[in-house]
């Protein structure tokens, strides 16, 4: 076996093009995830039987399908449904707002549940209403405990990306497949494929962290 490292350097431009293309779509999706996730959690935790119910059946249905189905749905079932087509990018987008919404929902709705109704109780005492009981007391003390978990699921998402490469998506994946498929050097370029992503998901969690170092509960 002729093994030759050498040649993923002139590849490098197009597997660093893919890796941005990558965190792209981790960090736009992922900002939305967590955005409805918060939300969602919220109705989880909070909110009366039919919010409650509607946030349920939400997160066991996305929880309860692999993302690459709710992806497939996305693109090919959606335009037959309701006549619209999502090019590829905005479905890879939005299949990581929904599928992460999903989890970061049940994250938050664990953080805000383990803070002790004390607490709540105290604020309520006090004659805080609901909303500052929760932004005030409760937010900042279970967003310290959302930390870790949240984290995992941010890497998860990040992995997630490479299951774009069904709808043509050209993040890293996509293109180490691509420049595999035109020399066929597969032990060279899927080492440098599996580089990328160990360097995006160590940086990820180092920055994690230190973010929970310095917030962690004493």
């Amino acid at each position: 076996m002729n093994i030759d490292w050498s040649i993923i350097i002139n590849f490098l431009p197009q597997l660093f093009h893919g890796a941005k293309i990558t965190l792209y779509i981790t960090v736009t999706g992922l900002i939305g995830g967590i955005t409805l996730g918060a939300v969602i959690g919220l109705m989880r935790a909070y909110g009366g039987y039919i919010l409650n119910t509607l946030a349920f059946i939400y997160v066991e249905i996305i929880r309860g399908t692999p993302i690459v189905v709710q992806v497939m749905f996305l693109y090919f079932a959606l335009p037959v449904l309701v006549d619209i087509r999502i090019d590829p990018m905005t479905t890879a987008i939005l299949a990581i707002v929904i599928n992460a919404g999903a989890y970061v929902a049940e994250i938050v709705r664990g953080a805000v549940l383990s803070i002790s109704k004390g607490l709540t109780e105290a604020g309520r005492a006090i004659g805080l209403p609901r909303w500052k009981v929760v932004v005030y007391i409760v937010g900042p003390l279970a967003f310290r405990r959302l930390i870790p978990p949240l984290g995992n699921q941010c890497i998860v998402s990040l992995k997630d990306t490479s299951l774009f490469i069904v709808i043509g998506v050209g993040e890293l994946t996509r293109t180490g497949q691509e420049i595999m498929a035109a020399n066929f050097r597969a032990v060279e370029i899927w080492t440098a494929v599996a580089v990328f992503y160990l360097i995006m998901t160590g940086t990820l969690s180092l920055l994690l962290r230190i973010i929970e170092k310095r917030m962690r509960i004493l």
